[in-house]
């Protein structure tokens, strides 16, 4: 009877401990336990990424990615925890990502991402049509929502805000209750608008101006913070909430992207902000006071894994979607300019790494 033939032990032992230790690792695992594409994030770019994702999907070749709404804040802490399908691939963002955010990346093993700037919006304040036109200076914004101010009577002395509406603030105003809508801390919408608004408005005070490099920290409490006293109503992270309520709140404003005023801008319009209103034009041209970048950020380690990833940023950076005349401007998109879709494009091919 002949034997039979026997293999190495050592061999098979290699082979069956390489097979362990690659279904052992989370990514390598992710194309079983994931075969789409998992995006959270801001709330100002989700319709945006949406409407790509929406196109994507309708191709055929990969799954229509997953894409949920979370606040730019809320949405980079989901990205940041860690690599594997249990963790998103992509985070839409209404700011840069921090030096502070990244850190975190990296201490949970996400070390390599990629930052691709999709365009521009503007953050605006809104009214509803029903409502006598406002028109507002930084400044004025800053003395309704701040939750101290400079004494009037003494500049250098900070108070309470005691005012209850926007004529107490400017005799030139209307005699209309202060109330605002908007996004909570999580928003990247209100980091952008502290910044935007209540900083420039803050700023307009010399001592304040000076006190911005001498204690950024103290600076930033007293710029930013919001008074708590229904001055500043804050209505979540969805957009969508703040448009209806305008329709109901005549004499609110709102604060949101430039994109969800041109959804809706039968029952809305743009409040004038130091003159200028909020337009595709004016913010395009940066001459609308509260323009910004968007991005989105994507983890290196998960491309090549979870299925379609390099292909949904080619369709996000495409001319039929990014394009001037494509389907994000569509949707209120400020695209990037001409000389900056060249660097755009190559981004989301060659993905190099972003440092904050």
């Amino acid at each position: 009877m002949s034997k039979l033939p026997r293999f190495p032990r050592f061999a098979l032992s290699a082979a069956t401990l390489a097979a362990i230790a690659l279904s052992a690792s989370p990514i390598a695992h992710a194309q079983s336990a994931r075969d789409y594409i998992s995006i959270v994030g801001s709330s100002t770019v989700y319709p945006f990424t949406t409407a790509v994702a929406e196109q994507f999907g309708r191709q055929g070749k990969f799954k229509t990615p997953k894409v949920e709404s979370t606040g730019t804040g809320g949405g980079i802490k989901l990205f940041c925890n860690g690599v594997g399908p249990q963790h998103p691939d992509v985070a839409n963002a209404s700011r840069r990502m921090n030096a502070g955010e990244f850190d975190s990346c990296k201490k949970a093993g996400v070390t390599d991402i990629v930052e691709i700037k999709v365009g521009y919006d503007g953050v605006v304040l809104a009214e509803s049509k029903k409502a006598k036109p406002l028109a507002v200076t930084r400044k004025q914004v800053y003395l309704a929502l701040a939750k101290q101010i400079p004494d009037p009577s003494n500049p250098t002395v900070l108070i309470n805000n005691p005012y209850k509406t926007w004529k107490d603030i400017d005799n030139s105003l209307p005699a209309l209750k202060i109330e605002v809508l908007g996004p909570p801390p999580t928003s990247g919408t209100r980091d952008s608008f502290a910044e935007l608004y209540m900083e420039a408005g803050c700023r307009t005070y010399p001592w304040l101006n000076t006190l911005r490099s001498q204690d950024e920290k103290r600076f930033k409490r007293i710029c930013h913070t919001v008074r708590e006293d229904g001055g500043y109503v804050e209505a979540g992270e969805n957009d969508n909430l703040i448009v209806q309520k305008l329709q109901t709140n005549v004499g609110s404003l709102g604060i949101f992207g430039y994109s969800y005023l041109e959804e809706n801008s039968g029952a809305l319009r743009g409040t004038m902000v130091d003159g200028v209103e909020p337009t595709f034009e004016t913010i395009s041209s940066a001459k609308y006071p509260a323009s910004r970048p968007l991005f989105i950020y994507v983890k290196k380690a998960h491309v090549g894994v979870i299925p379609g990833i390099k292909e949904f940023l080619g369709e996000y950076v495409s001319e039929k979607a990014l394009g001037g005349e494509g389907y994000l401007a569509n949707r209120g998109l400020i695209p990037p300019t001409k000389s900056e879709i060249g660097d755009v494009r190559k981004a989301a091919v060659a993905l190099p790494s972003f440092t904050p």
